[in-house]
């Protein structure tokens, strides 16, 4: 393999990669406040596919290209939140197998609505204006569009840093994530805070499946795809930690056959890669359960307190 085919195939995964970083940033996202595994994120990457298809095929011609995609994450943000108030909200003190289960069964619920809804042949999307042209990478074509793809998502990744870190919201969804008993305690509606951070983790899932509609056509087998890939990023980079997501995928690109040939995908980097990188993401700025992954949030709840300091000084009697 020549230097430019291997410098094309890297570009080609790192494409996939920024994609996959939206969907595994939702998924890390919502464990990290409500502690739900939400087996059905990748059914809401494929159905926001499915609906920028409609919303572009039917939208595009009056409001534009780019307006009609961006309706589609929107779209996919109102149905998380829908299901969150209307099953989730319901299971949050329940066993895992259970809210596993629950959300198992909202993937087979989304498939078979999507298979009503559009049928089960692949549905391909039109080109994005402006970005249907390729440039020359050391002689060998590379489209423009997947230039556009690997600089979405450290872009989404800052304005999602600049929401949690500046904003009240994101005060409070950190604060969530280490003491909730303490949160309720002060007065903030945990309810309506977890039906907030379920619609954004949808909206991010949303998201990465309407900017794929121009690169790869909408199917059925997309959520089980989707969220196997999502689920190894978000283990290896921690669960509940919103920057570990960015690392794995971005670092370790890999190739896999693609119908067209040898297409570059992404896998998680081996764990000794992250200490080297361990700096960025585990600054002050994020909570130890969020930068920390599992084994910090477990340590956090059954660390034993100290007990509380007395004066020593003796009364006089």
């Amino acid at each position: 393999m020549t230097l430019s085919s291997l410098l094309v195939q890297l570009l080609n995964g790192l494409a996939g990669a920024s994609t996959l970083f939206l969907v595994a940033a939702g998924l890390s996202l919502i464990f990290g406040v409500t502690r739900i595994v939400n087996f059905a994120h990748g059914s809401l990457y494929m159905l926001g596919l499915y609906v920028a298809y409609s919303s572009v095929e039917h939208l595009a011609a009056s409001i534009g290209f780019w307006p009609a995609l961006l309706l589609a994450p929107l779209a996919i943000g109102a149905l998380g939140a829908l299901v969150e108030v209307l099953l989730l909200r319901r299971i949050y003190h329940a066993p895992e197998l259970l809210q596993l289960l629950a959300t198992f069964a909202l993937v087979l619920i989304i498939k078979d609505a999507a298979l009503a809804l559009w049928g089960a042949q692949e549905l391909f999307g039109p080109r994005a204006p402006g970005l249907e042209g390729a440039i020359q990478i050391l002689g060998r074509r590379f489209p423009v569009y997947d230039l556009f793809l690997i600089a979405a998502g450290p872009l989404v990744l800052l304005l999602l840093h600049l929401l949690l870190t500046r904003t009240r919201w994101g005060t409070l969804v950190r604060a969530a994530t280490q003491d909730r008993e303490m949160l309720g305690a002060l007065g903030v509606n945990q309810a309506w805070l977890f039906t907030a951070v379920f619609a954004l983790g949808a909206l991010l899932a949303g998201l990465g499946g309407a900017l794929q509609l121009p690169r790869e056509p909408a199917s059925l087998e997309l959520d089980m795809l989707t969220i196997g890939a999502a689920f190894v990023v978000v283990v290896a980079g921690g669960m509940g930690s919103l920057p570990g997501p960015s690392l794995p995928h971005w670092s370790l690109p890999r190739p896999r056959r693609s119908s067209s040939g040898w297409a570059c995908s992404t896998s998680a980097a081996p764990r000794w890669t992250f200490p080297s990188s361990r700096w960025w993401w585990s600054s002050p700025s994020w909570p130890p359960c969020w930068s920390g992954g599992p084994g910090a949030c477990w340590a956090a709840r059954t660390r034993p307190r100290a007990p509380p300091v007395r004066p020593s000084c003796r009364c006089a009697r």
